[in-house]
């Protein structure tokens, strides 16, 4: 059966919205009055990485335009199953020596990444993490103990990032155990958590969980995803009104998608109903080349000409920064 039928108990209840999931892409273009013929989904493609889209995200969606940009993002497509040169289960070199403990992962110097879900609140077709082997790196309590033990014994590290999977995925009393333990350690300054809840169910954002996040000795930095104006409506505004309120430093991370935003006037449309929310531009990501998404990638030569022309029409605090992330170097690459 699929959540088509799964009523919500209550508007404001996120674990409900989260479990009120269409997970076939023919549940999904039913609901968007479209031909699963016409638009070339998969069931194979959906075996290799499932669907996953509440129906909070999918109300945005426009009924009957194969064009979607948002349904362009979760749709399982027939061109993931092809085998493209260069493009990899690991694409940005996150296993291996990068993830020496389950549930950390240390690219860069000064920064620490933790593993705190497997889970997200959707299934993003070009996810850099479809393939990441979760079930090796699902923190326990006594697991996060270790690495934060490890922590602790590293001056050097002065930011913790929460992600996932979705950081925001467990309790707020869970997270808040752990946002305690982080805030315990004296050289780290700062707290960041990359999520797509605050976009996809902004129902999470709620006073619980901000206090659970905010601790007066760390600064405390939330990373949003958002990819097309489309998916910010009046419940994201208020979501990140409340999170503006409890003093988080909000940013944003837009992946470059052929089909999806690959325009200039997509692009700066975004960068406006951003900041018009309180939200900072911050990176806009080259596709990083995982398998099954090489059909979303913007050549690097068009993307700089793409930037170009968002740079003259914008002022250049609500230009992101356009970065590729090369498995090995020391951070972001700048292009």
């Amino acid at each position: 059966m699929t959540s088509q039928t799964t009523p919500i108990s209550a508007p404001d209840d996120w674990q409900a919205q989260l479990r009120d999931c269409f997970t076939s892409a023919r549940a999904l273009l039913d609901f968007v009055n479209l031909s699963n013929q016409a638009l070339g989904s998969s069931d194979l493609a959906a075996k290799d990485f499932a669907v996953k889209v509440p129906r909070s995200f999918a109300r945005r969606m426009r009924p009957g335009d194969p064009t979607d940009p948002l349904l362009r993002q979760v749709l399982a497509h027939r061109n993931e199953l092809l085998e493209v040169p260069g493009f990899s289960n690991d694409p940005v070199g996150e296993t291996g020596a990068r993830n020496k403990q389950p549930g950390i992962i240390q690219k860069y110097q000064g920064r620490v990444l933790l593993i705190v879900a497997s889970g997200c609140a959707i299934n993003c077709r070009y996810c850099f993490r479809r393939h990441f082997p979760y079930a090796e790196n699902r923190n326990s309590r006594s697991q996060w103990q270790q690495a934060l033990k490890a922590i602790g014994k590293d001056s050097s590290i002065t930011e913790v990032i929460l992600s996932g999977g979705d950081p925001l995925v467990p309790t707020d009393s869970l997270l808040s155990e752990l946002v305690d333990q982080i805030a315990g350690i004296p050289h780290v300054k700062r707290l960041r958590i990359h999520t797509r809840f605050p976009v996809v169910i902004p129902a999470r954002i709620t006073d619980s969980l901000i206090d659970a996040l905010t601790r007066p000795s760390l600064q405390t930095v939330m990373v949003i995803h958002a990819n097309h104006a489309n998916e910010i409506d009046h419940n994201v505004s208020a979501a990140m009104a409340r999170l503006h309120d409890g003093e988080i430093t909000l940013l944003n991370q837009t992946v470059l998608l052929a089909g999806v935003n690959d325009n200039p006037d997509t692009l700066v449309d975004l960068s406006e109903q951003l900041f018009s929310t309180g939200v900072l531009p911050y990176y806009l990501h080259l596709l990083d080349p995982v398998r099954g998404a090489a059909h979303f990638d913007v050549p690097e030569e068009a993307a700089a000409e793409l930037m170009e022309q968002v740079t003259a029409r914008l002022p250049g605090y609500l230009v992101p920064k356009l970065v590729r992330e090369i498995a090995g170097e020391p951070a972001k690459v700048g292009v």
